[in-house]
C-alpha cells in the first residue's frame, strides 16, 4: 500500500489521433519517427487553433459582426483534441451553442435587460446575477433533456446574459460562426481519416 501511495502514477493523456491520421495522409509520418509525437501533435493543434480563430476574426473585421468570441476557443480545442467525443460531434456543438443563445435571451428577456448596457459597464446588479445564474442552469438542463451536451456553449449563454452581445442579428451570427467551424472540423478530421460523423455519434451495438 506504502509502495503504491509513493509511486508517481503518470498522467493520462488522449492518444493524437488526429496527427497521426494527418500524418499518414500527407505523407509525412517520417515526422513522427524523427520527433516526439506530442511537440507534432502540439504544433498541429497551435496551427488548426491559430488558423481557425484568425479566419473568423478577418471576417468579424470585414463584417463589423461578432464572428468571434470566447467560447470559439473550446469547441475548437475539442473538436481538434478529442473529435471522437459525443461533446465535439456537429450535433452536439451545433443544438448546444443554439441552446446557450436561446437561453441566454431568455434570460435577458424574463428579466428586462434585452437593451441594458453589459455587466462589464454598469457592474452586476441583482437582476444581471438572476440572468446569468437562469441562463447557465438552464442552458445545462435543456442540452441534458436534448442528448446535445456541449460545455463551450456555457460560456455563449453567459456572454449573452452579461449583455456583451444581445442584438438579435449577432445571436444569429454567433451561430453561424459556430457553423463555420463545425464545417472546418469534418474536414480536417475527416482529412485526416478519423470516422468523425458529419452529425452524430450512432451505437452500433446491438440492443437486447
Amino acid at each position: 500500500m506504502a509502495d503504491d501511495a509513493g509511486r508517481r502514477r503518470p498522467l493520462v493523456v488522449l492518444d493524437p489521433e488526429v496527427t497521426r491520421g494527418m500524418a499518414a495522409r500527407l505523407q509525412l509520418t517520417h515526422l513522427l519517427t524523427c520527433y516526439s509525437e506530442r511537440p507534432v501533435w502540439a504544433l498541429f493543434m497551435f496551427l488548426n487553433g491559430f488558423v481557425t480563430i484568425a479566419l473568423l476574426a478577418a471576417v468579424a473585421m470585414i463584417s463589423g459582426t461578432p464572428f468571434v468570441f470566447p467560447s470559439l476557443g473550446p469547441t475548437a480545442f475539442l473538436f481538434f483534441f478529442t473529435p471522437r467525443a459525443p461533446a465535439a460531434t456537429p450535433r452536439h456543438t451545433m443544438y448546444g451553442h443554439a441552446i446557450g443563445i436561446l437561453c441566454g435571451w431568455g434570460a435577458l428577456w424574463l428579466f428586462g435587460l434585452q437593451h441594458a448596457p453589459p455587466a462589464m459597464t454598469t457592474g452586476v446588479s441583482a437582476a444581471r446575477a438572476g440572468a446569468v445564474a437562469l441562463s447557465l442552469a438552464s442552458t445545462g438542463a435543456v442540452m441534458i433533456l436534448l442528448k446535445a451536451a456541449h460545455p463551450p456553449a456555457g460560456a455563449t449563454t453567459m456572454i449573452i446574459s452579461l449583455g456583451i452581445v444581445t442584438r438579435p442579428f449577432h445571436l444569429l451570427v454567433i451561430e453561424i460562426a459556430v457553423a463555420i467551424l463545425t464545417v472546418q472540423a469534418i474536414v480536417i478530421n475527416r482529412l485526416a481519416g478519423i470516422d468523425y460523423p458529419l452529425w452524430a455519434l450512432r451505437d452500433d451495438k446491438p440492443r437486447a
